[in-house]
C-alpha cells in the first residue's frame, strides 16, 4: 500500500515563554497522493505554524508526522534537510528568486542541496521551464520579467526535483486577476497529472477550487468538503 503524502497524527506545537504559546493543537490530517487540498484560516489561527511543519521549516512539539511515510521527527536536521528538498517543492507569494541571476540558474540551485550532477542540472531546469512554458525565457534575468513570469520560475524550480508535495503560500498575492487565474491553471494542470498539492490562501475563491478544504482557528483544524471548479 502506498502511504499518504502527509499524515499528521495528534501533532501540536508550542512556542516556549514565558507565557508558553500554543499556536497549534491535536491536528489530524492525513492526505494522499495526488490530491489536491486548500488551507485556509483568519491571521493568528496558527496557519503559519501549519505551514512550517508541513514543510519540515520546524518540528512539532507532540505527536507524529509523516511525510511519504517517513517519520520526519526522528530525522537528524541534515536528513530533514535532504528530505525537504526531495520530496517538496515550495512556491511562495514573494517568489524568492535571486534577482542577479537567469531563469535557468535560479531553477538549478535548488538542485544543489538534493546531489544532483553538475552536468544533469541544466537540463532538468530545461526541461521544467519547457513545462511551466518559459523555455524561451531561460536565459532572462528574473528581474527583466513579470510577476507572472517569475512566478512560473518559481513553479519550475519547486517541480524540478520531482517531489510528492508542492506546497503553494498565497501564490497569486502578488499578481494582478488575469496573471493569478493563468498561475492557478498551472497549479491545476499539475494537480490533474498526478501531482498532489497544498495550497495555503486567504481568498475562498481560489480555495473552492480545490477538493478539499481545512480550516484553521485558534490552533485547531477542521475539514469541510469543497467542489472542483
Amino acid at each position: 500500500m502506498i502511504p499518504p503524502v502527509i499524515d499528521f497524527t495528534s501533532v501540536g506545537r508550542t512556542y516556549p515563554g514565558p507565557p508558553p504559546v500554543t499556536a497549534l493543537e491535536d491536528v489530524n490530517l492525513v492526505v494522499g497522493r495526488g490530491e489536491y487540498v486548500s488551507v485556509v484560516g483568519p491571521s493568528g489561527s496558527g496557519k503559519s505554524t501549519f505551514l512550517n511543519l508541513i514543510g519540515m521549516l520546524d518540528r512539532p512539539t507532540t505527536g507524529a508526522y509523516r511525510l511519504d511515510g517517513i517519520e520526519t521527527s526522528l530525522l537528524k536536521e541534515r536528513q530533514r534537510t535532504a528530505l525537504r528538498g526531495r520530496r517538496i517543492g515550495f512556491v511562495f507569494q514573494a517568489f524568492h528568486l535571486l534577482s542577479h541571476r537567469n531563469a535557468a540558474e535560479n531553477v538549478m540551485l535548488s538542485q544543489l542541496y538534493v546531489g544532483v550532477r553538475r552536468k544533469d542540472r541544466r537540463r532538468q531546469a530545461m526541461a521544467m521551464l519547457d513545462r511551466v512554458g518559459l523555455s524561451n525565457r531561460a536565459n532572462s534575468l528574473t528581474s527583466q520579467m513579470s510577476g507572472g513570469e517569475r512566478q512560473r520560475v518559481a513553479i519550475a524550480r519547486a517541480l524540478v526535483n520531482k517531489p510528492s508535495l508542492l506546497l503553494c503560500d498565497e501564490p497569486t498575492g502578488n499578481l494582478d486577476s488575469k496573471t493569478a487565474h493563468e498561475v492557478m491553471s498551472l497549479i491545476e494542470s499539475l494537480h490533474a497529472g498526478g501531482l498532489t498539492v497544498l495550497l495555503v490562501t486567504h481568498d475562498d475563491s481560489l480555495a473552492a477550487r480545490a477538493l478539499r478544504t481545512v480550516t484553521i482557528r485558534d490552533g485547531h483544524l477542521t475539514e469541510s468538503s469543497g467542489e472542483a471548479k
